[in-house]
């Protein structure tokens, strides 16, 4: 038997807290997504002046980064014509997304979810992404 952690409707809260509270330094309403570590969605926000484009971006992000394990910034730099991954933004339903600020949340370096962030430009995204993580780390008991 196979047992599973996965992050909570709580911890997801705290996830989105942490991208909100980046997000308005950054100066850019957002998108923001949090998944369980299959990908499937728990919590969804969009700040009030967020893309509507965004949506589905956002959780696109949050999805590749836990089933893939790896934040979606490192596909963008694999997935360019001629490297062994390029396709792989295809994959998926086309629900991969190879576009910065989709990271996995780890504790205690098991995946447990992913976060997405998008309305940003990709590094925008990428900043509110990576401090939601600190925040999360932060306001719980949780290590990566």
């Amino acid at each position: 038997m196979i047992e599973v952690r996965r992050l909570s409707l709580a911890d997801a809260a705290v996830l989105i807290d942490g991208s909100i509270a980046s997000s308005n330094d950054v100066g850019v309403p957002m998108c923001i997504a949090v998944t369980d570590e299959s990908g499937h969605l728990i919590d969804f926000k969009r700040m009030d002046g967020g893309k509507i484009s965004s949506i589905s971006i956002a959780v696109d992000k949050a999805f590749t980064a836990a089933v893939a394990r790896k934040g979606t910034h490192v596909y963008n730099q694999l997935c360019v014509p001629g490297q062994p991954t390029f396709g792989i933004h295809i994959t998926n339903g086309g629900h991969f997304s190879v576009i910065g600020g989709g990271l996995p949340v780890f504790v205690n370096g098991e995946i447990v979810g992913g976060i997405g962030i998008s309305s940003g430009t990709a590094i925008q995204d990428q900043q509110v992404a990576e401090a939601a993580l600190t925040y999360f780390y932060e306001h719980t008991d949780y290590r990566p």
